[in-house]
């Protein structure tokens, strides 16, 4: 890699990358930054990439020193802050403005529901906390 920095686009977000001793991220703390940014998990950000989860939890360790960050939405702000990445304007301008992407995910039932006719067979008992 030469001494002019680099950009690069990963996830909707666009990078800066160069050496640490220019003070940029590497194209992999870059990549990583930006799929945090983007909202993925560090599974998702290994699967697109095609490493392993540790590898991805030993870089996210790596730039969250550099960055000073605690956590990964520190480490977003702080990377936003310094310029390391950006949103893409085009990303924004074609987004879906009708609000199904900003739509949160709803979780899974990991317990099966009490069916009604439990509550049912309790009232028929005459009692009358049910």
């Amino acid at each position: 890699m030469d001494n002019a920095p680099t950009t690069i686009e990963f996830a909707g977000w666009r990078c800066r990358i160069g050496t640490r001793d220019m003070g940029l991220p590497t194209r992999r703390e870059a990549e990583l930054l930006a799929g945090l940014a983007a909202g993925m998990t560090q599974k998702e950000i290994a699967k697109l990439r095609g490493v392993s989860p540790a590898t991805i939890k030993s870089t996210a360790e790596a730039a969250y020193y550099r960055l000073r960050a605690n956590r990964a939405t520190d480490a977003v702000a702080r990377a936003m802050r310094r310029g390391w990445i950006a949103p893409l304007a085009l990303a924004l301008m074609l987004a879906d403005h009708s609000g199904e992407g900003l739509r949160i995910r709803q979780p899974t039932r990991t317990r099966a529901q009490v069916s009604a006719s439990r509550t049912v067979t309790r009232r028929d008992t005459g009692s009358v906390y049910a």
